[in-house]
Formats: structure tokens, sequence, C-alpha cells
């Protein structure tokens, strides 16, 4: 990162489950925050004072203060730092009351961890739209390589301004590549990335998403993902078009 680039958000994940806690902190460093964990109210409230985060991933059921009196605590405060809670619990209720709180969205468990980077982004757009911090500060939901975009928060690619539909897999396996371009991709990444680590299959069927995300891709342009021979796979534009 050079100097004039602008910093990353820090997010405060607070979760009393380590699995959950983990999980989320590492998706969130990998699309491009910088992230600070809690496992108690207590440490939420500490964590956020010392790092001042622009947005905080609250679960509501911990073992001291639950959520809901978290926030309550911070805006006493003063801090207004954005919240998105978590909870196991969906009534009319809860809702009125983490909005009371001070919350800003939430999320039911079992949660996608698409689904809390979408509505982490979503909120930071609301709240920076009516500050007038800068937008840059958001990581960009869209992955661009030549004429080829991939919209996460819309979950949608297009290709010289024509929308190319893909399956869940294929999307993800494109993501991967575009977040990589012109970097060869060994079929043993792509299987721990796109199909995660505990993926029993073999790398045939790399080779077959490659093949089905290929005629999606190609039929609109040239060929964007090559072969490397015996290594993997990159995302470049073909010599010539370069």
């Amino acid at each position: 990162m050079t100097d004039n680039a602008p910093a990353a958000t820090t997010v405060l994940v607070v979760d009393d489950e380590p699995n959950i806690r983990d999980l989320l902190s590492q998706t969130l460093r990998l699309v491009g925050f910088d992230v600070v964990a809690a496992a108690t109210g207590f440490e939420a409230l500490t964590a956020a004072e010392a790092s001042r985060p622009g947005l905080i991933v609250l679960d509501v059921m911990l073992p001291d203060l639950d959520g809901f009196e978290v926030a309550a605590r911070l805006r006493t405060a003063g801090q207004d730092v954005p919240v998105l809670f978590l909870t196991a619990r969906d009534s009319q209720d809860d809702r009125i009351r983490g909005l009371t709180a001070g919350g800003d969205d939430y999320v039911t468990k079992p949660f996608s961890l698409e689904e809390v980077v979408l509505r982490i982004r979503a909120i930071l757009r609301r709240t920076r739209s009516v500050t007038g911090a800068p937008a840059e500060e958001v990581p960009d939901p869209v992955l661009r390589y030549a004429d080829l975009e991939l919209d996460e928060d819309r979950h949608e690619v297009r290709r010289g301004g024509t929308r190319i539909d893909l399956s869940p897999t294929e999307f993800n396996l494109l993501r991967f590549l575009l977040e990589h371009p012109g970097r060869v991709i060994g079929k043993a990444q792509i299987l721990d990335r796109v199909w995660s680590y505990d993926f029993g299959g073999d790398s045939r069927i790399v080779e077959s998403y490659v093949y089905y995300l290929r005629k999606k891709l190609d039929s609109s342009g040239p060929r964007l993902i090559h072969t490397i021979r015996g290594v993997g796979y990159t995302l470049r534009l073909p010599h010539g078009n370069r």
C-alpha cells in the first residue's frame, strides 16, 4: 500500500463462540477490512475505545453484557459507530430493541458469510453518505479486469456490458481469479478456496468448472482464463491484446 492509499476500515467482531468469531475475522480480512476481535461485552467496550472501529459486528447473546447493552453503552459514551447485530432470535420485539439500542441492521443465525459482508458494505455506504466520509474507505464490491466486471453486492457478472449468468460455484471461481489477475493459481489452491479445505474431490472438478466458465465468458470476447500446463490457471488478456 502506498502512502496515498486510503486506510482499510477497521471492523470489531464480537462473538463468544470462537469458531464464529475466527471465521468472520478471517473472511473480513480476506475482503479488505482490518479486524479486531472480542469475546465478551466488556472486551467489546474496551476494544471499541482502543481501536475506534468503523463498524461493529455484535452478537446479541454474550456471557456478560448482551449485545443490546453493549450498543447502548457505546451510544451513551458518544460512540456513534455503526452496529450490525448477530442474533439467533428474530422476533419483532428483538428487532425493535436492537434498533432502539442503536443498531443499524441485524443478521439472523445461522447466516452466510456473503450476507454479512454485503450487509457491512451496505451499512458503511449508508453511514458515509450521511457523514461525508470518503467512499474509497469501503472496499469496492466490483472486481474488474479488461471488459469483465464482477459485482459482489448484486451478485452479477458482466462482460462488455452484457450480463452473464453463472452458478454460485462458477461465480466463486471467477471471483478468486479476479482477485489475483495475472497470477498463476494452482488447482490445489482453487480447491482450497472455492470448494473449502474439507472438500474430498480431486482436481478434475476444477478442470470441469474452468471449462464451463470459459464457455460462458469467451462468447463475449477474447479468452481471459488461460491454462498453464502442469501448473494451473491464470486470468489475463491473450498476447497481442494487452
